[in-house]
């Protein structure tokens, strides 16, 4: 991926029909979480990815068709549901490994099948990847082996490196 990724403005429609459909992939009003009623938003585009940027900050990341959003969106993360990992977890979740139900000791807030999840750790309650979720909310309370939630988004990984690069 390139090093500096040039901005460019997205007109108001598509920018008001983009988080319209984040909005309601996420189920939560993404304007309303933004400082302004209508936010200028830029987008950057790097080889597999193209980043959306609303009044400055980085809140949604388009992967392969897909909308997913940033670490750094962090009103967003807030309001997501929560999986809460055992520190034994954190490294291999840093890694891009999928989030298992052993190293899973809490769930904050109820999802569905394909719902996106912030996985914290248990001790600092830091974001450390987004993640999509493999089963229900209530599903993966009672699991005790086997995937929770795939990973798509974590702390150190080539998206993670571009929004740090700003």
């Amino acid at each position: 991926m390139p090093e500096t990724m040039r901005r460019q403005f997205v007109r108001e429609r598509e920018a008001a029909q983009l988080l319209d459909e984040f909005s309601e992939k996420l189920g939560i009003d993404v304007g309303s979480l933004l400082d302004t009623r209508k936010p200028s938003v830029e987008v950057a585009e790097a080889s597999a990815v193209r980043i959306y940027y609303a009044d400055g900050r980085p809140i949604m990341a388009k992967v392969k068709d897909t909308l997913i959003p940033t670490l750094l969106f962090e009103k967003l993360l807030g309001n997501l549901p929560r999986i809460v990992v055992n520190m034994g977890a954190v490294p291999f979740v840093c890694n891009g490994a999928d989030v298992l139900a052993p190293g899973v000791v809490e769930i904050e807030g109820a999802f569905g099948v394909d719902d996106f999840v912030v996985v914290v750790d248990e001790r600092h309650q830091k974001p450390l990847a987004v993640a999509i979720a493999l089963d229900g909310s209530q599903v993966v309370r009672g699991l005790s082996r086997g995937k929770v939630a795939r990973n798509v988004h974590y702390v150190g990984d080539a998206l993670w490196n571009l929004l740090k690069k700003g």
